[in-house]
This record gives structure tokens, sequence and C-alpha cells, in this order.
């Protein structure tokens, strides 16, 4: 299976540009690497004044992405939460699953339209507390990372 974390733009600030790039590096150690991919999003989209049609914009850069084998996580405030062991098993049991590819999204400022919903297959939350989407990158990497270190039960993690 390959496992894709796809983010909507680019990574603006450089802080965040280096700790993804850190995290992204320490993950290529691991079977299946992640594969971190920013889409770009035309300015003009974010220069429209209407949601939905940003939304429906966005969710056509995001279904592109997307064939029928892929199994479609989207990472969202409202999603389930998971402690770091729970989601070690919530990955393990994707892993282990017929999907071909393992794609998580990161919507963009406003979320995901009701059509990326409808496609998903699940949607999951990194906290109760709400980030903005270029954190969230980062972020989102480094629980990717700190889970693989759980599987293969290495030190970074501590209970």
């Amino acid at each position: 299976m390959k496992i894709d974390l796809i983010a909507l733009g680019k990574t603006g600030e450089k802080y965040l540009k280096i700790g993804i790039a850190e995290y992204t590096k320490r993950l290529q150690h691991f079977k299946p690497a992640v594969n971190y991919q920013e889409i770009p999003v035309p300015s003009k989209i974010y220069s429209w004044k209407e949601k939905a049609k940003i939304l429906e914009a966005e969710a056509a850069l995001i279904l592109k992405n997307c064939s029928d084998g892929d199994r479609l996580t989207l990472l969202d405030e409202k999603g389930d939460l998971f402690n770091s062991i729970q989601f070690a098993a919530y990955f393990s049991k994707i892993l282990l699953s017929s999907h071909r590819k393992w794609i998580l999204v990161i919507g963009g400022p406003y979320g995901f339209s009701p059509d990326v919903y409808k496609r998903a297959d699940d949607t999951i939350s990194l906290s109760a507390l709400t980030f903005s989407h270029q954190m969230v990158r980062l972020f989102a990497l480094e629980q990717l990372y700190r889970v693989q270190t759980i599987i293969h039960n290495q030190s970074y993690h501590h209970e």
C-alpha cells in the first residue's frame, strides 16, 4: 500500500517548511513511506467571495487525486479523535486493508465540500483544538512518524 498525505496550497512559513522537510525525511525510513505533496491551488480561487465556490474548486483538486481503489481519510476538526496508541492501531488496520493507496487530505481554510465528505471513507481529527490548515501539515507528519515508531517499537513515543 502507498500512503499519500495531501495538503491544498503551498506552505507559507519557513519554520513549517523546515519541520515538514524533517519529518518527511524521517518517514522515508519506514515502509510504506509517506509521500507528502502539496497540491497547488490557483490564487484566483481565494479571491472569490463565495465559500461554496471555493470548496467546489478545492473538491475538484482533491477528487482528481483519488481512484476507486483508494481509501480517502480527511483530517477534519469534526473527525474521530485518537490518542497516539489508538492512532497506531488504526494505522495498522488500514495497512492490512485491501486498498491500493491510503490518501490523507488536509483541506483548505474552509474545510471540505459535501462531495469530498461523501467520497471520504472516514474523517479523523488531530485534536479537539482548532489549528490552521498550515500548522496541521507539520502536526500530521509528526503524528504519522510517531505512529511508525510505536509500530516498530522505537523509543520516540513515551507513555
